[in-house]
């Protein structure tokens, strides 16, 4: 089962969700593992504190072209859709920073003057924090494609009962490749104009890519009540509320996780994990219903 925890815009509170839920379900004594997704700038750790048990970089394989081999006809400019290499005269220009390495440009070549050669963008962490298996990337400074590094802390997934996925902010491609596969989705949002904008774009998105989900409101004491109308009119579960709570702040601001520092909160993150547990069984039937 593959839960992941997402939001339209960042500060919502979304690593605070997904980490809790691993620990509550781990001390529930299910086989837990966390993948932190959100690879330009990983904090699960903070709250989880694991032990690194290794690190190993990762990298993706771009052009580089033999001058001396090239005749500068442009058919790797033509086909590359991002414009990360160029033939400008008699000069060809490739920017790493841009490529998916998708291998086109070497394939059209006719001149066979395209190598493909390994490039660093990032690694890829493991480790174990408490019964909580660990899995998180970091993408190297200045890095601007984080899709592929999201792919390998995807593929780092351990085999065990829950995988609780810490999506990155937006609505854009990282997202979008922190998703894929995933059983249900939880949208963090908060009860303000802009909390409510960005989810609204989520749920597009969620609703796109045909995946079941509900929404957690947190310091859902504070704003308006826009967000849970928004919610009940598009007939979507508001799956808990979460206070504007002072002991949570400064647990947060502590890196303590919430449900070890607060005990009271430990029911309602059990009861967020059965809820989700709930959607996920009841959707995962009437698809085997609609299958027969």
């Amino acid at each position: 089962m593959k839960i992941a925890v997402a939001s339209g815009k960042g500060g919502t509170g979304k690593t605070t969700v997904a980490t809790n839920l691993a620990y509550i379900a781990s001390r529930n004594g299910q086989s837990v593992a966390y993948l932190d997704c959100d690879v330009e700038e990983p904090n699960g750790h903070i709250f989880l504190r694991p032990e690194i048990a290794d690190s190993r970089p990762i990298g993706n394989l771009v052009p580089k072209v033999d001058e001396g081999a090239c005749v500068h006809c442009g058919k790797c400019g033509e086909i590359c859709r991002y414009s990360a290499i160029v033939c400008v005269g008699e000069k060809v220009l490739v920017y790493p920073e841009l490529c998916h390495a998708c291998g086109g440009c070497a394939l059209v070549c006719p001149a066979n003057a395209i190598a493909e050669t390994p490039r660093e963008m990032g690694k890829l962490e493991t480790g174990q924090a408490g019964a909580i298996r660990f899995v998180q990337g970091v993408l190297n400074v200045g890095e601007v494609m984080s899709p592929p590094l999201i792919k390998e802390v995807r593929g780092a997934a351990p085999d065990v009962d829950l995988v609780i996925v810490d999506v990155p902010p937006g609505t854009s491609c990282p997202v979008i490749e922190s998703l894929r596969g995933t059983d249900f989705v939880l949208l963090v949002t908060e009860p303000t104009p802009f909390g409510l904008n960005d989810l609204k774009l989520a749920v597009e998105m969620v609703r796109a890519l045909e995946l079941p989900f509900g929404v957690v409101i947190n310091r859902a004491d504070v704003g308006d009540d826009q967000t849970t109308r928004y919610c009940r009119a598009q007939r979507i579960d508001v799956l808990a509320e979460i206070p504007d709570d002072r002991q949570v702040a400064e647990a947060y601001s502590r890196g303590e996780m919430i449900c070890e520092a607060i005990p009271t909160y430990r029911d309602l993150c059990r009861d967020l994990l059965h809820r989700v547990e709930a959607r996920i069984a009841r959707d995962s039937k009437e698809r085997r219903h609609a299958d027969l």
